[in-house]
């Protein structure tokens, strides 16, 4: 497996590590709720205003870490879809696809007819200029060179054919490229913008770029000349709104304030304490999904002694009351984790379920003590002489998350010393590994996820695991391309991770966004409602 370079290129929602590419961005294909049948007829015109926790860094996909990817969404398009429906991987820009019996070429034909916003056809060139700038060092790409990293070469042999060769089969990549992260850029545009490209991005998208005001938010137009939609859409045509605004406002407070004065109509990131008021409040639809990915994680520092022995990295699984975790943060709108990864990712399986630690204090404190972990006099776990005091590294946003863990913990006698700092200091603590405990969690609608975490040289291994047979386990998940037979390999994998007790699974939580119900037609077939269907009702 080819080592990644970049540790932590992320950022934070929720109060915990996400990875960028999977959490705001990238990768994720999975269906909400159906939306009620509307009983009006749509028509044209009018504007939808949108509200994330947070501004893009840029709009420019190859330089963003990937906060930028909700904002680029509306303007690209990719080589594939997945079919919400099915999950199959279905030709989107590309008209077909194949791959190789050794699973290392990958040839595709890209549709005709097809033109950017600035008018520059869309050709297979077109997609090898943007791979090629993206895993150029010269380019210092953020996480797309990451999520590209699969690809060995690119050619076009002529317009319409693009051929990708990889360094091994990665049967995962199949979501990358049905990621908007991935789309074409037009080399004219970047090289007619230079360094300011970041603000003027071009795709070929359903929305075109008209303006980006820093704390205003960012402006899209209707892409008059859109005729390429996925199937699920009602209209592959141009979107019926004639306008779509993306702002960044960061407090959930404010943003439920905004959504309530009419200053935007879609909030998303919305805090679970606010739902049930808006689901009994006709003005307003919820739509909801639980996240892909992985979960929250209660992440171990492996370096550390106390974790090298696997009697002790169980007591901590037993330690965690989950349900009462996600009665208190999330007011029971979560679910339970056996697994590091979530019920709603392919290769998950309820089976798995039996497998998983449940919550018990008498046995957790009987393998601490059989793992030479005995209370002393001040009722704390000692060993050698030292006391078991752990330094949970978090950020305010987990705090009581944290408070209750060490609450937990400190049933058994293990003391938890939290240490809360900002986001930019935490990451660079993280990857540092100057931590005991932390909280960790990611979005990806793949289990190939399980290789960034996980792997000896998985980009967010941020616990240190280096495990033979889990690396055997997840390069073979990442190269197997039967999906059944893929399938059984993940539950593998998962089985192992549970076994080792590498982490604690804590719970998997949904994202929910608030609409106006004037706006009709909102589809969450993605990681973000999307609204080529969307109109605006008087």
């Amino acid at each position: 497996m080819k080592k990644h370079k970049r540790k932590m290129c992320s950022v934070v929602l929720g109060g915990f590590v996400s990875l960028s590419m999977f959490l705001v961005a990238g990768c994720t294909q999975t269906t909400a709720p159906a939306e009620p049948q509307e009983t009006a007829k749509p028509k044209p015109g009018g504007t939808i205003t949108v509200a994330y926790a947070y501004e893009p860094d840029t709009l420019d996909t190859h330089m963003s870490v990937g906060s930028a990817v909700v904002y680029t969404w509306p303007l690209g398009g990719s080589l594939l879809y997945k079919d919400p429906a099915t999950n199959e991987y279905k030709p989107s820009l590309a008209s077909d696809y194949k791959i190789s019996e050794d699973g290392k070429t990958w040839t595709f034909t890209i549709r005709s007819g097809i033109t950017f916003h600035d008018g520059t056809p869309l050709t297979a060139k077109s997609f090898k200029e943007t791979f090629e700038r993206a895993l150029s060092p010269q380019t210092k790409a953020k996480t797309t060179a990451e999520i590209l990293a699969p690809i060995k070469s690119v050619s076009a042999p002529d317009e319409q054919t693009l051929v990708l060769e990889l360094h091994e089969p990665t049967t995962a990549f199949l979501e990358t490229l049905a990621s908007y992260i991935s789309q074409p850029l037009s080399l004219k545009a970047i090289e007619k913008a230079g360094e300011h490209y970041g603000r003027n991005p071009v795709g070929v998208g359903p929305w075109k770029f008209e303006s980006w005001k820093t704390g205003e938010g960012v402006t899209y137009v209707r892409n008059e000349a859109f005729q390429w939609g996925e199937p699920y859409y009602e209209n592959q045509g141009p979107p019926r709104a004639e306008k779509l605004i993306i702002k960044g406002i960061a407090d959930s407070q404010l943003r439920m304030s905004a959504l309530e004065s009419g200053a935007i109509d879609v909030a998303t990131e919305v805090p679970v304490k606010e739902v049930k008021n808006y689901r009994s409040n006709p003005k307003y639809q919820v739509m909801e999904r639980l996240r892909p990915g992985v979960g929250l994680l209660l992440e171990m520092n492996l370096s550390r002694p106390e974790f090298q022995n696997i009697q002790v990295r169980k007591a901590l699984n037993m330690l965690v009351n989950k349900e009462a975790i996600i009665q208190a943060v999330l007011q029971g709108e979560g679910e339970v984790s056996h697994t590091p990864l979530s019920p709603s990712t392919f290769g998950y399986d309820k089976s798995l379920e039996k497998y998983g630690y449940e919550y018990n204090v008498n046995e957790a404190k009987k393998l601490l003590d059989d793992a030479g972990w005995k209370l002393n006099g001040s009722g704390m776990r000692e060993k050698d002489g030292k006391t078991l005091s752990l330094n949970m590294l978090t950020t305010a946003d987990v705090d009581k998350q944290a408070q209750l863990l060490q609450a937990m913990l400190g049933e058994a006698g293990i003391k938890i010393l939290i240490q809360k700092i900002d986001m930019a200091g935490y990451m660079q603590e993280v990857i540092k590994g100057n931590f005991d405990v932390t909280l960790i969690s990611g979005e990806y609608d793949d289990p190939d996820i399980l290789t960034f975490y996980f792997h000896s040289d998985g980009a967010f291994n941020v616990s240190g695991v280096k495990d033979d047979q889990l690396d055997a386990l997840l390069l073979k998940g990442r190269t197997t391309l039967q999906t059944d037979a893929r399938k059984q390999v993940y539950m593998d994998v998962q089985k192992h991770l549970i076994e080792q007790a590498y982490v604690v699974p804590i719970y998997n939580d949904k994202a929910f966004a608030v609409i106006n119900s004037r706006v009709k037609g909102v589809k969450w077939t993605s990681v973000v409602p999307t609204y080529n269907d969307s109109w605006i009702a008087d």
